[in-house]
C-alpha cells in the first residue's frame, strides 16, 4: 500500500505538469476547445474527468486493501 500511494503522489503530479507543458506548446488551437473555454464547459469537462478519475483511485485502495487483508488471512 504504501508503494502504491507513494507512486500515486508523485507519478499523477508529474504528469500533469507534462501535460500542462505539452497543452502550452500547441500553437494551432481547435474551434472546439476554443468554444468550451469561451463558454466555460471546459470545466465542466475537466470535473467530470477529475471525479472519474477519483473513483478508479478510490476503488483501487478499496481493492487493494480487500486483497491485502486476505492475504494475510
Amino acid at each position: 500500500m504504501k508503494k502504491f500511494t507513494r507512486t500515486f503522489f508523485f507519478v499523477i503530479p508529474l504528469l500533469l505538469c507534462i501535460g500542462q507543458l505539452a497543452a502550452q506548446g500547441v500553437k494551432n488551437e481547435s474551434a472546439i476547445g476554443e468554444t468550451m473555454r469561451s463558454s466555460g464547459r471546459i470545466y465542466v469537462v475537466i470535473a467530470v474527468m477529475l471525479t472519474i478519475l477519483a473513483g478508479l483511485v478510490i476503488y483501487l485502495v478499496r481493492l487493494d486493501r480487500r486483497m491485502t487483508k486476505l492475504e494475510k488471512e
